[in-house]
Protein backbone atom coordinates (compact mmCIF):
# COMPACT_ATOMS: atom_id res chain seq x y z
CA UNK A 1 0.00 0.00 0.00
CA UNK A 2 1.38 3.42 -0.98
CA UNK A 3 1.25 6.07 1.69
CA UNK A 4 0.04 9.62 1.07
CA UNK A 5 3.55 10.89 1.77
CA UNK A 6 4.94 8.64 -0.99
CA UNK A 7 2.33 9.97 -3.41
CA UNK A 8 3.27 13.55 -2.52
CA UNK A 9 6.99 12.82 -3.03
CA UNK A 10 6.26 11.15 -6.38
CA UNK A 11 4.11 14.11 -7.56
CA UNK A 12 6.80 16.56 -6.51
CA UNK A 13 9.53 14.64 -8.34
CA UNK A 14 7.38 14.38 -11.45
CA UNK A 15 6.65 18.10 -11.31
CA UNK A 16 10.34 18.91 -11.01
CA UNK A 17 11.20 16.75 -14.02
CA UNK A 18 8.42 18.45 -16.03
CA UNK A 19 9.76 21.89 -15.16
CA UNK A 20 13.32 20.79 -15.94
CA UNK A 21 12.25 19.41 -19.34
CA UNK A 22 10.31 22.60 -20.11
CA UNK A 23 13.34 24.70 -19.18
CA UNK A 24 15.56 22.58 -21.42
CA UNK A 25 13.19 23.15 -24.34
CA UNK A 26 13.45 26.96 -24.14
CA UNK A 27 16.97 27.33 -25.65
CA UNK A 28 16.07 24.66 -28.22
CA UNK A 29 13.00 26.68 -29.30
CA UNK A 30 15.13 29.80 -29.52
CA UNK A 31 17.68 27.99 -31.67
CA UNK A 32 14.96 26.77 -34.04
CA UNK A 33 13.48 30.26 -34.28
CA UNK A 34 16.92 31.66 -35.08
CA UNK A 35 17.58 28.81 -37.52
CA UNK A 36 14.41 29.61 -39.46
CA UNK A 37 14.92 33.37 -39.60
CA UNK A 38 14.98 35.09 -42.99
CA UNK A 39 18.31 35.70 -44.69
CA UNK A 40 19.12 38.98 -46.42
CA UNK A 41 19.92 39.62 -50.06
CA UNK A 42 20.69 42.94 -51.69
CA UNK A 43 20.42 44.17 -55.25
CA UNK A 44 22.83 46.59 -56.87
CA UNK A 45 23.18 48.36 -60.17
CA UNK A 46 25.84 46.86 -62.41
CA UNK A 47 28.08 49.93 -62.45
CA UNK A 48 28.54 51.68 -60.12
CA UNK A 49 27.21 49.46 -57.34
CA UNK A 50 24.64 50.73 -54.85
CA UNK A 51 23.16 48.56 -52.09
CA UNK A 52 19.38 48.78 -51.99
CA UNK A 53 17.67 49.27 -48.65
CA UNK A 54 15.33 46.77 -47.04
CA UNK A 55 12.37 48.86 -48.16
CA UNK A 56 13.25 48.11 -51.78
CA UNK A 57 13.85 44.39 -51.29
CA UNK A 58 11.64 42.26 -49.03
CA UNK A 59 14.09 40.17 -47.03
CA UNK A 60 11.59 37.53 -45.88
CA UNK A 61 10.18 37.01 -49.33
CA UNK A 62 13.52 36.94 -51.14
CA UNK A 63 15.36 34.42 -49.02
CA UNK A 64 13.93 32.10 -46.38
CA UNK A 65 14.66 28.66 -44.99
CA UNK A 66 12.20 25.85 -45.75
CA UNK A 67 11.83 22.16 -44.95
CA UNK A 68 10.26 20.43 -47.95
CA UNK A 69 7.49 17.88 -47.73
CA UNK A 70 9.63 15.55 -49.86
CA UNK A 71 12.28 15.26 -47.12
CA UNK A 72 14.86 17.48 -48.78
CA UNK A 73 17.62 18.67 -46.45
CA UNK A 74 17.42 22.10 -44.84
CA UNK A 75 17.73 24.70 -47.61
CA UNK A 76 17.17 28.34 -48.45
CA UNK A 77 14.81 29.41 -51.25
CA UNK A 78 15.88 32.50 -53.20
CA UNK A 79 12.89 34.36 -54.67
CA UNK A 80 12.60 36.95 -57.42
CA UNK A 81 13.01 40.33 -55.69
CA UNK A 82 11.00 43.50 -56.27
CA UNK A 83 13.72 45.98 -57.19
CA UNK A 84 11.45 48.96 -57.91
CA UNK A 85 7.98 50.11 -56.86
CA UNK A 86 6.58 49.55 -60.36
CA UNK A 87 8.14 46.11 -60.84
CA UNK A 88 5.73 43.17 -60.97
CA UNK A 89 7.99 40.82 -62.91
CA UNK A 90 11.53 40.75 -64.26
CA UNK A 91 13.83 38.94 -66.65
CA UNK A 92 16.71 36.71 -65.59
CA UNK A 93 20.01 37.78 -67.10
CA UNK A 94 23.27 35.85 -66.76
CA UNK A 95 23.83 33.71 -63.70
CA UNK A 96 27.25 34.53 -62.22
CA UNK A 97 27.19 31.32 -60.18
CA UNK A 98 26.38 27.76 -61.22
CA UNK A 99 25.19 24.72 -59.30
CA UNK A 100 27.88 23.61 -56.86
CA UNK A 101 29.61 27.00 -56.60
CA UNK A 102 30.42 28.34 -53.16
CA UNK A 103 28.76 31.65 -52.20
CA UNK A 104 30.34 34.28 -49.98
CA UNK A 105 28.70 37.46 -48.65
CA UNK A 106 28.76 40.16 -51.32
CA UNK A 107 28.99 37.76 -54.28
CA UNK A 108 26.82 38.59 -57.28
CA UNK A 109 24.45 35.70 -57.99
CA UNK A 110 22.57 36.82 -61.09
CA UNK A 111 21.73 39.83 -63.24
CA UNK A 112 18.06 40.85 -63.14
CA UNK A 113 16.42 43.11 -65.70
CA UNK A 114 13.81 45.34 -64.12
CA UNK A 115 11.40 47.66 -65.90
CA UNK A 116 14.07 50.37 -66.00
CA UNK A 117 17.56 48.95 -65.51
CA UNK A 118 19.81 45.91 -65.29
CA UNK A 119 20.61 45.07 -61.67
CA UNK A 120 23.03 42.72 -59.91
CA UNK A 121 21.49 40.50 -57.22
CA UNK A 122 24.01 40.11 -54.39
CA UNK A 123 24.10 37.47 -51.68
CA UNK A 124 24.82 38.32 -48.06
CA UNK A 125 25.08 34.69 -46.86
CA UNK A 126 27.51 31.79 -47.09
CA UNK A 127 26.57 28.52 -48.72
CA UNK A 128 26.37 26.64 -52.04
CA UNK A 129 24.07 26.89 -55.03
CA UNK A 130 22.13 23.60 -55.09
CA UNK A 131 19.56 24.27 -57.82
CA UNK A 132 18.77 27.01 -60.34
CA UNK A 133 15.01 27.16 -60.96
CA UNK A 134 14.98 30.03 -63.50
CA UNK A 135 17.64 29.74 -66.18
CA UNK A 136 19.50 32.62 -67.80
CA UNK A 137 17.27 34.37 -70.28
CA UNK A 138 14.02 33.50 -68.48
CA UNK A 139 11.41 36.16 -69.24
CA UNK A 140 8.62 37.66 -67.13
CA UNK A 141 9.47 35.92 -63.87
CA UNK A 142 6.93 37.17 -61.33
CA UNK A 143 7.90 38.74 -58.02
CA UNK A 144 8.54 36.22 -55.20
CA UNK A 145 8.72 33.28 -57.62
CA UNK A 146 11.53 30.89 -56.56
CA UNK A 147 14.60 31.24 -58.79
CA UNK A 148 17.27 29.23 -56.93
CA UNK A 149 18.00 26.99 -53.95
CA UNK A 150 20.94 27.44 -51.59
CA UNK A 151 22.31 25.00 -48.98
CA UNK A 152 24.87 25.30 -46.23
CA UNK A 153 26.48 21.86 -46.68
CA UNK A 154 28.14 20.97 -49.96
CA UNK A 155 27.21 17.30 -49.63
CA UNK A 156 23.50 18.25 -49.81
CA UNK A 157 23.79 19.66 -53.35
CA UNK A 158 23.22 16.37 -55.21
CA UNK A 159 20.03 15.75 -53.23
CA UNK A 160 18.37 18.68 -55.05
CA UNK A 161 18.95 17.37 -58.58
CA UNK A 162 15.22 16.74 -59.12
CA UNK A 163 14.03 19.76 -57.11
CA UNK A 164 11.32 21.80 -58.85
CA UNK A 165 9.47 25.07 -58.30
CA UNK A 166 6.62 23.04 -56.82
CA UNK A 167 8.98 21.78 -54.11
CA UNK A 168 10.23 25.26 -53.19
CA UNK A 169 9.06 25.93 -49.66
CA UNK A 170 6.29 24.53 -47.50
CA UNK A 171 3.59 26.73 -49.06
CA UNK A 172 4.49 25.60 -52.55
CA UNK A 173 5.00 21.95 -51.68
CA UNK A 174 1.61 21.46 -50.06
CA UNK A 175 -0.52 22.33 -53.11
CA UNK A 176 1.76 20.24 -55.29
CA UNK A 177 1.40 17.23 -53.03
CA UNK A 178 -2.35 17.72 -52.86
CA UNK A 179 -2.58 17.91 -56.63
CA UNK A 180 -0.47 14.76 -56.99
CA UNK A 181 -2.75 12.88 -54.58
CA UNK A 182 -5.83 14.05 -56.43
CA UNK A 183 -4.41 12.74 -59.69
CA UNK A 184 -3.32 9.42 -58.25
CA UNK A 185 -6.66 8.74 -56.51
CA UNK A 186 -8.78 8.31 -59.69
CA UNK A 187 -6.06 6.16 -61.27
CA UNK A 188 -5.90 3.90 -58.20
CA UNK A 189 -9.64 3.40 -58.35
CA UNK A 190 -9.50 2.56 -62.05
CA UNK A 191 -6.51 0.21 -61.82
CA UNK A 192 -8.47 -2.96 -60.82
CA UNK A 193 -10.88 -2.43 -63.70
CA UNK A 194 -9.26 -3.78 -66.83
CA UNK A 195 -12.44 -3.17 -68.78
CA UNK A 196 -12.17 0.55 -68.05
CA UNK A 197 -9.22 0.93 -70.46
CA UNK A 198 -11.44 1.08 -73.52
CA UNK A 199 -13.74 3.82 -72.18
CA UNK A 200 -10.64 5.73 -71.06
CA UNK A 201 -9.23 5.62 -74.59
CA UNK A 202 -12.58 6.70 -75.93
CA UNK A 203 -12.65 9.63 -73.52
CA UNK A 204 -9.17 10.66 -74.60
CA UNK A 205 -10.14 10.49 -78.24
CA UNK A 206 -13.21 12.58 -77.62
CA UNK A 207 -11.27 15.09 -75.54
CA UNK A 208 -8.78 15.92 -78.31
CA UNK A 209 -11.23 17.53 -80.73
CA UNK A 210 -12.89 19.29 -77.79
CA UNK A 211 -9.58 20.98 -76.90
CA UNK A 212 -9.00 21.83 -80.52
CA UNK A 213 -12.42 23.36 -80.96
CA UNK A 214 -12.10 25.49 -77.86
CA UNK A 215 -8.40 26.25 -78.57
CA UNK A 216 -7.64 25.24 -74.99
CA UNK A 217 -5.64 22.46 -73.39
CA UNK A 218 -6.95 20.95 -70.15
CA UNK A 219 -4.09 19.93 -67.83
CA UNK A 220 -3.43 19.87 -64.12
CA UNK A 221 -1.09 22.53 -62.70
CA UNK A 222 1.48 19.87 -61.77
CA UNK A 223 1.40 18.43 -65.30
CA UNK A 224 1.95 21.91 -66.74
CA UNK A 225 4.96 22.51 -64.51
CA UNK A 226 6.59 19.18 -65.35
CA UNK A 227 5.93 19.68 -69.07
CA UNK A 228 7.47 23.14 -68.91
CA UNK A 229 10.58 21.82 -67.15
CA UNK A 230 10.99 19.03 -69.74
CA UNK A 231 10.22 21.35 -72.69
CA UNK A 232 7.25 19.20 -73.72
CA UNK A 233 4.36 20.79 -75.57
CA UNK A 234 1.03 19.90 -73.96
CA UNK A 235 -0.63 20.00 -77.40
CA UNK A 236 1.23 16.79 -78.27
CA UNK A 237 -0.14 14.82 -75.30
CA UNK A 238 -3.36 12.86 -74.86
CA UNK A 239 -4.89 13.09 -71.41
CA UNK A 240 -5.81 10.03 -69.40
CA UNK A 241 -7.58 11.94 -66.63
CA UNK A 242 -11.27 12.71 -66.32
CA UNK A 243 -12.69 14.23 -69.53
CA UNK A 244 -9.33 13.95 -71.28
CA UNK A 245 -7.44 16.06 -68.73
CA UNK A 246 -3.63 15.76 -68.96
CA UNK A 247 -2.16 14.62 -65.64
CA UNK A 248 1.30 14.00 -64.24
CA UNK A 249 1.55 10.40 -65.50
CA UNK A 250 0.82 11.50 -69.09
CA UNK A 251 3.77 13.89 -69.07
CA UNK A 252 6.19 11.51 -67.32
CA UNK A 253 5.18 8.65 -69.62
CA UNK A 254 5.80 10.69 -72.78
CA UNK A 255 8.58 9.28 -75.01
CA UNK A 256 10.56 10.97 -77.84
CA UNK A 257 9.30 8.32 -80.29
CA UNK A 258 5.72 9.51 -79.80
CA UNK A 259 6.91 13.07 -80.46
CA UNK A 260 8.13 12.42 -84.00
CA UNK A 261 4.79 12.78 -85.81
CA UNK A 262 3.66 15.97 -84.06
CA UNK A 263 7.13 17.47 -84.53
CA UNK A 264 6.92 16.96 -88.28
CA UNK A 265 3.49 18.54 -88.32
CA UNK A 266 4.69 21.49 -86.27
CA UNK A 267 7.68 21.98 -88.54
CA UNK A 268 5.58 22.00 -91.68
CA UNK A 269 3.04 24.32 -90.11
CA UNK A 270 5.71 26.82 -89.04
CA UNK A 271 7.48 26.96 -92.40
CA UNK A 272 5.20 29.48 -94.12
CA UNK A 273 4.95 31.62 -90.97
CA UNK A 274 8.74 31.77 -90.52
CA UNK A 275 9.35 33.49 -93.86
CA UNK A 276 6.10 34.77 -95.34
CA UNK A 277 6.44 36.16 -98.82
CA UNK A 278 6.20 39.95 -98.83
CA UNK A 279 5.44 40.36 -95.11
CA UNK A 280 4.23 43.90 -94.46
CA UNK A 281 5.08 44.04 -90.78
CA UNK A 282 7.52 42.94 -88.06
CA UNK A 283 6.41 42.00 -84.55
CA UNK A 284 8.82 43.42 -81.97
CA UNK A 285 8.67 41.80 -78.50
CA UNK A 286 7.83 44.21 -75.68
CA UNK A 287 10.52 45.01 -73.12
CA UNK A 288 9.62 45.43 -69.47
CA UNK A 289 10.41 49.14 -69.81
CA UNK A 290 8.05 49.55 -72.77
CA UNK A 291 5.25 47.78 -70.86
CA UNK A 292 5.65 50.10 -67.87
CA UNK A 293 5.75 53.18 -70.12
CA UNK A 294 2.53 52.10 -71.79
CA UNK A 295 0.82 51.40 -68.47
CA UNK A 296 1.87 54.57 -66.63
CA UNK A 297 1.29 57.03 -69.47
CA UNK A 298 -2.10 55.52 -70.28
CA UNK A 299 -3.11 55.92 -66.64
CA UNK A 300 -1.74 59.48 -66.64
CA UNK A 301 -3.67 60.56 -69.72
CA UNK A 302 -6.88 58.91 -68.51
CA UNK A 303 -6.80 59.98 -64.85
CA UNK A 304 -4.97 63.34 -64.77
CA UNK A 305 -6.79 66.47 -66.03
CA UNK A 306 -4.07 67.91 -68.29
CA UNK A 307 -4.01 71.47 -69.55
CA UNK A 308 -1.30 73.27 -71.50
CA UNK A 309 0.29 76.73 -71.37
CA UNK A 310 2.90 77.98 -73.87
CA UNK A 311 5.40 80.84 -73.71
CA UNK A 312 8.21 82.00 -76.03
CA UNK A 313 11.65 82.93 -74.69
CA UNK A 314 14.43 84.94 -76.31
CA UNK A 315 17.61 82.87 -76.12
CA UNK A 316 20.28 85.29 -77.45
CA UNK A 317 21.74 86.11 -74.02
CA UNK A 318 21.84 82.40 -73.09
CA UNK A 319 23.69 81.64 -76.35
CA UNK A 320 26.29 84.35 -75.70
CA UNK A 321 26.80 83.38 -72.04
CA UNK A 322 27.11 79.71 -73.01
CA UNK A 323 29.77 80.55 -75.59
CA UNK A 324 31.78 82.63 -73.10
CA UNK A 325 31.62 80.01 -70.34
CA UNK A 326 32.57 77.14 -72.67
CA UNK A 327 35.63 79.04 -73.91
CA UNK A 328 36.75 79.49 -70.29
CA UNK A 329 36.01 75.89 -69.27
CA UNK A 330 39.49 74.46 -69.92
CA UNK A 331 37.73 71.23 -71.01
CA UNK A 332 36.26 70.73 -67.52
CA UNK A 333 32.71 71.04 -68.84
CA UNK A 334 30.77 71.82 -72.01
CA UNK A 335 27.50 73.56 -71.36
CA UNK A 336 24.42 72.92 -73.50
CA UNK A 337 21.23 74.94 -73.79
CA UNK A 338 19.49 72.14 -71.91
CA UNK A 339 21.73 72.75 -68.87
CA UNK A 340 20.43 76.33 -68.68
CA UNK A 341 16.86 75.03 -69.02
CA UNK A 342 17.36 72.60 -66.10
CA UNK A 343 18.78 75.36 -63.90
CA UNK A 344 16.08 77.89 -64.88
CA UNK A 345 13.34 75.30 -64.17
CA UNK A 346 14.76 74.54 -60.72
CA UNK A 347 14.97 78.22 -59.79
CA UNK A 348 11.45 78.87 -61.11
CA UNK A 349 10.15 76.00 -58.93
CA UNK A 350 11.72 77.62 -55.88
CA UNK A 351 10.08 80.91 -56.83
CA UNK A 352 6.68 79.24 -57.45
CA UNK A 353 6.62 76.21 -55.10
CA UNK A 354 2.96 75.43 -55.91
CA UNK A 355 4.16 73.98 -59.22
CA UNK A 356 6.59 71.71 -57.38
CA UNK A 357 3.91 69.39 -56.01
CA UNK A 358 2.07 66.07 -56.27
CA UNK A 359 -1.56 64.98 -55.90
CA UNK A 360 -1.77 62.49 -53.00
CA UNK A 361 -5.58 61.90 -53.11
CA UNK A 362 -6.27 63.35 -49.66
CA UNK A 363 -3.46 65.94 -49.62
CA UNK A 364 -1.26 67.98 -51.97
CA UNK A 365 2.42 67.30 -51.31
CA UNK A 366 4.65 70.31 -51.90
CA UNK A 367 8.37 69.57 -52.24
CA UNK A 368 11.17 71.65 -50.72
CA UNK A 369 13.80 70.73 -53.31
CA UNK A 370 13.73 70.78 -57.11
CA UNK A 371 14.61 67.27 -58.30
CA UNK A 372 14.55 67.65 -62.08
CA UNK A 373 13.91 64.58 -64.26
CA UNK A 374 15.47 64.83 -67.72
CA UNK A 375 13.71 62.64 -70.29
CA UNK A 376 16.32 60.48 -72.06
CA UNK A 377 15.78 58.21 -75.03
CA UNK A 378 17.34 54.72 -74.82
CA UNK A 379 17.22 51.69 -77.16
CA UNK A 380 14.58 50.06 -74.93
CA UNK A 381 12.44 53.13 -74.22
CA UNK A 382 12.23 56.45 -72.42
CA UNK A 383 13.76 56.92 -68.98
CA UNK A 384 13.99 60.00 -66.76
CA UNK A 385 17.27 60.29 -64.78
CA UNK A 386 17.10 62.78 -61.91
CA UNK A 387 19.27 65.81 -61.18
CA UNK A 388 18.57 66.09 -57.47
CA UNK A 389 18.65 69.49 -55.71
CA UNK A 390 19.22 71.20 -59.05
CA UNK A 391 18.43 74.63 -57.56
CA UNK A 392 21.61 74.47 -55.45
CA UNK A 393 23.95 73.18 -58.19
CA UNK A 394 26.03 75.20 -60.62
CA UNK A 395 25.70 74.97 -64.40
CA UNK A 396 28.95 73.00 -64.74
CA UNK A 397 27.85 70.44 -62.15
CA UNK A 398 24.43 70.06 -63.80
CA UNK A 399 26.05 69.66 -67.24
CA UNK A 400 28.45 66.93 -66.13
CA UNK A 401 25.78 65.09 -64.14
CA UNK A 402 23.26 65.11 -66.99
CA UNK A 403 25.86 63.71 -69.42
CA UNK A 404 26.86 60.98 -66.97
CA UNK A 405 23.25 60.00 -66.21
CA UNK A 406 22.31 59.93 -69.90
CA UNK A 407 25.29 57.74 -70.81
CA UNK A 408 24.55 55.22 -68.06
CA UNK A 409 20.83 55.27 -68.87
CA UNK A 410 21.57 54.22 -72.47
CA UNK A 411 23.86 51.48 -71.13
CA UNK A 412 21.12 50.32 -68.71
CA UNK A 413 23.37 51.00 -65.73
CA UNK A 414 21.35 53.41 -63.58
CA UNK A 415 20.70 52.68 -59.91
CA UNK A 416 17.01 52.87 -58.86
CA UNK A 417 17.42 56.08 -56.86
CA UNK A 418 18.78 57.78 -59.99
CA UNK A 419 15.53 57.41 -61.95
CA UNK A 420 12.78 56.82 -59.37
CA UNK A 421 11.10 59.86 -57.89
CA UNK A 422 11.76 63.43 -58.99
CA UNK A 423 9.44 66.43 -58.64
CA UNK A 424 9.42 67.94 -62.16
CA UNK A 425 10.25 66.67 -65.66
CA UNK A 426 11.79 68.29 -68.74
CA UNK A 427 11.31 66.78 -72.20
CA UNK A 428 13.51 68.53 -74.79
CA UNK A 429 12.94 67.72 -78.47
CA UNK A 430 14.53 70.89 -79.75
CA UNK A 431 17.60 69.04 -81.01
CA UNK A 432 15.33 67.18 -83.43
CA UNK A 433 14.01 70.40 -84.93
CA UNK A 434 10.58 70.14 -83.23
CA UNK A 435 9.18 73.65 -82.74
CA UNK A 436 6.28 72.85 -80.43
CA UNK A 437 4.70 69.82 -78.73
CA UNK A 438 2.81 68.85 -75.59
CA UNK A 439 4.05 66.20 -73.16
CA UNK A 440 2.21 63.74 -70.91
CA UNK A 441 2.66 64.26 -67.18
CA UNK A 442 4.84 61.73 -65.38
CA UNK A 443 2.79 60.80 -62.26
CA UNK A 444 2.78 61.55 -59.40
CA UNK A 445 4.38 64.82 -60.55
CA UNK A 446 2.13 67.76 -61.41
CA UNK A 447 4.07 69.33 -64.31
CA UNK A 448 6.22 68.51 -67.31
CA UNK A 449 7.92 71.08 -69.54
CA UNK A 450 8.05 70.41 -73.30
CA UNK A 451 10.94 72.28 -74.93
CA UNK A 452 11.02 73.06 -78.64
CA UNK A 453 13.77 74.14 -81.03
CA UNK A 454 15.37 77.58 -81.04
CA UNK A 455 14.88 79.45 -84.31
CA UNK A 456 15.75 82.86 -85.69
CA UNK A 457 12.82 85.25 -86.07
CA UNK A 458 12.22 88.86 -87.00
CA UNK A 459 10.75 90.67 -83.98
CA UNK A 460 9.82 94.30 -83.24
CA UNK A 461 12.69 96.42 -81.92
CA UNK A 462 13.00 99.82 -80.35
CA UNK A 463 11.76 102.98 -82.11
CA UNK A 464 9.62 100.95 -84.52
CA UNK A 465 12.59 99.11 -86.00
CA UNK A 466 12.82 95.36 -86.43
CA UNK A 467 15.51 92.98 -85.33
CA UNK A 468 16.27 89.26 -85.38
CA UNK A 469 16.15 87.14 -82.23
CA UNK A 470 16.57 83.48 -81.26
CA UNK A 471 13.16 82.32 -80.05
CA UNK A 472 12.38 79.08 -78.20
CA UNK A 473 8.83 77.95 -77.40
CA UNK A 474 8.14 75.89 -74.26
CA UNK A 475 4.82 74.32 -73.21
CA UNK A 476 3.98 73.42 -69.63
CA UNK A 477 1.60 70.47 -69.10
CA UNK A 478 -0.04 70.77 -65.67
CA UNK A 479 -2.31 68.72 -63.45
CA UNK A 480 -5.33 70.95 -62.81
CA UNK A 481 -6.01 69.18 -59.49
CA UNK A 482 -2.87 70.70 -57.97
CA UNK A 483 -1.76 73.53 -60.29
CA UNK A 484 -4.21 76.23 -61.35
CA UNK A 485 -3.78 78.22 -64.55
CA UNK A 486 -2.50 81.26 -62.66
CA UNK A 487 0.22 79.13 -61.04
CA UNK A 488 1.35 77.81 -64.43
CA UNK A 489 1.53 81.37 -65.75
CA UNK A 490 3.62 82.47 -62.75
CA UNK A 491 6.00 79.56 -63.21
CA UNK A 492 6.50 80.24 -66.93
CA UNK A 493 7.06 83.96 -66.28
CA UNK A 494 9.74 83.11 -63.72
CA UNK A 495 11.29 80.55 -66.08
CA UNK A 496 11.28 83.06 -68.96
CA UNK A 497 12.86 85.70 -66.72
CA UNK A 498 15.82 83.47 -65.87
CA UNK A 499 16.46 82.48 -69.49
CA UNK A 500 16.20 86.01 -70.85
CA UNK A 501 18.48 87.29 -68.05
CA UNK A 502 20.74 84.25 -67.46
CA UNK A 503 23.23 86.12 -65.27
CA UNK A 504 20.61 85.92 -62.50
CA UNK A 505 21.16 82.14 -62.46
CA UNK A 506 24.80 82.71 -61.47
CA UNK A 507 23.97 84.79 -58.40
Amino acid sequence: MISSASVSRLALATGRRTVQRAAALVPMARAIASHNSARAFSATASAPRHILTASSVSLKNNMARFYSSKSYPSHITINMPALSPTMTMGNIGTWQKKVGDAIAPGDVLVEIETDKAQMDFECQEEGYIAKILADSGSKEVTINQPIAIMVENKEDIEKFADFTVADAGGAAAAPAATEEKKEEAPKAAEAPKAEAEAPKSSDSANAAPSRSDADRIFASPLAKKIANEKNISLSELSGSGPHGRIVKADVEGYTPAAKAAPATKAASASTPAAAPAGAAYTDIPLTNMRKIIAQRLTESKQNIPHYYVTVECEMDKVMKLREVLNKASEDKYKLSVNDFIVKASALALKAVPEANSSWMNDTIRQYHTADICVATSTPTGLITPIVANAESKGLATISNQVKDLAARARANKLAPHEYQGGTFTISNMGMYGIKHFTAIINPPQSCILAVGATEKRVVPGEDGEVRTASIMAVTLSSDHRTVDGAVSAQFLNAFKGYLENPLKMLL
